[in-house]
């Protein structure tokens, strides 16, 4: 039995209830056994938190982490693939590199948790997996495949696909998505229909087969969306085809939050620490999570890794908070809400017993600049610990 207690901390469960006080938490066999305030329970393993702060591990939705590796180029830029505009089939856990160095760099900042798959180089771009930061192997470290389904409007889509004379326009991109769309549900009724039959079910397409859990709602899709308009398109082919979208960046949501809110879909905001590199994010601003969260909107902030290195995930979160972000909502921003999002509550974004023990000890605030990461766990293990 493995297992270790963490005592004198204050502890943030990013719960809605009884969410700050000061005790300890017991971690046994990769979970959350107990935790709460009062007298410790006696433990083989002790860590004294020394008056520090204890948080869930931090997530970040939306991430390219082990695609593009570190200090490589071509080498190691798996995260695009431009064949052609739709590429459902393409699967993030064939091209994740889990020894890149940014997995431990992630893990030193306090991220135990991403959500990463394709860039937003393809209308469709393929399925994106939920996993921890540390293991040996994908099988070892993946919490859920696939996770979401990767989807990009605007700029991006168009200046690739125009260079190859595919496509030019915003309606072309629209078009394309439609257009799978209606091919999967027709290509879900052949099945459905041959079922019942008692016929031959259709030839396998690896394509089509990757997007029914998108058209049949067990799979969100995820996004790109910058500027309004393409927001509201992807919202409208959204409610066209009864999809579960997630809004990827979000650059011009905090102008139109009030319509976002009225269709209660998720935002995923960020990265704003960073220059207006292109035309369709001149609206970019830090204020913009502060704006949505305080609509009612879902709102996790990501930093779009390597766009933003992510051990500066809590940097991120710290500007958020300086531009008017509520602080309790900013720190959920990166570990309840991604959670809820993901549908992976239930193993992950918050400290309840019966949960995965993946947490992150702060010598103070985790708000702070000048806080440090002591110690993180994932699984219950030290995976992490602060030595100068």
């Amino acid at each position: 039995m493995k297992e270790i207690l963490i005592k004198n901390v204050t502890i943030l469960t990013m719960d809605d209830e009884n969410s700050r006080f000061f005790g300890w938490i017991l971690l046994k066999n990769g979970k959350i056994d107990a935790l709460g305030e009062g007298e410790p329970p006696a433990c083989s393993e002790v860590l004294d938190g020394e008056g520090g702060v204890l948080t869930p591990g931090l997530i970040d939705i939306h991430s390219h982490l082990g695609l593009y590796e570190d200090g490589l180029g071509f080498e190691g830029a798996d995260g695009n693939d431009s064949y052609k505009p739709v590429t459902p089939e393409l699967r993030a856990i064939d091209g994740i590199n889990p020894f890149d160095n940014c997995f431990t760099e992630a893990r030193a900042g306090g991220v135990t948790s991403v959500v990463t798959g394709p860039g937003s180089a393809n209308v469709i771009g393929g399925q994106f997996v939920a996993m921890k930061t540390f293991g040996r192997s994908i099988e070892d470290m993946t919490i859920k495949f696939p996770a979401a389904m990767k989807a990009a409007f605007g700029e991006n889509p168009k200046r690739v696909f125009s260079a190859q004379k595919t496509f030019y326009t915003r309606m072309s991109i629209a078009s394309q998505l439609r257009g799978t769309l209606l091919d999967t549900l027709e290509y879900d009724r052949s099945i459905k229909d041959a079922k019942q039959k008692g016929e031959k079910p259709p030839k396998i397409d690896h394509s089509l087969e990757a997007m029914l859990p998108v058209v049949r709602g067990e799979l969100p899709l995820k996004i790109h969306a910058h500027r309004a308009d393409d927001i509201f398109t992807a919202l409208r082919i959204s409610k066209e085809f009864g999809l579960r979208p997630v809004i990827i960046h979000g650059t011009e949501a905090h102008l139109v939050a009030d319509l976002i809110a009225e269709e209660n879909v998720p935002v995923v905001c960020g990265p704003y620490m960073t220059d207006r590199s292109k035309p369709e994010i001149k609206n970019l601003t830090d204020e913009a999570p502060g704006i949505l969260s305080k609509a009612g909107i879902p709102t996790a902030i990501t930093v779009d890794h390597p766009e933003i290195p992510l051990r500066l995930l809590p940097v991120a979160v710290m500007l958020a908070v300086r531009a008017g972000m509520d602080k309790t909502d900013a720190l959920r921003a990166v570990t309840a809400v991604p959670a809820k999002i993901a549908g992976l509550s239930d193993r992950i974004g918050s400290l309840r017993a019966g949960l995965d023990a993946d947490c992150v000890l702060w010598s103070g605030d985790p708000l702070d600049i000048a806080t440090q990461v002591k110690a993180v766990f994932v699984n219950g293990t030290p995976e992490y610990r602060r030595t100068r």
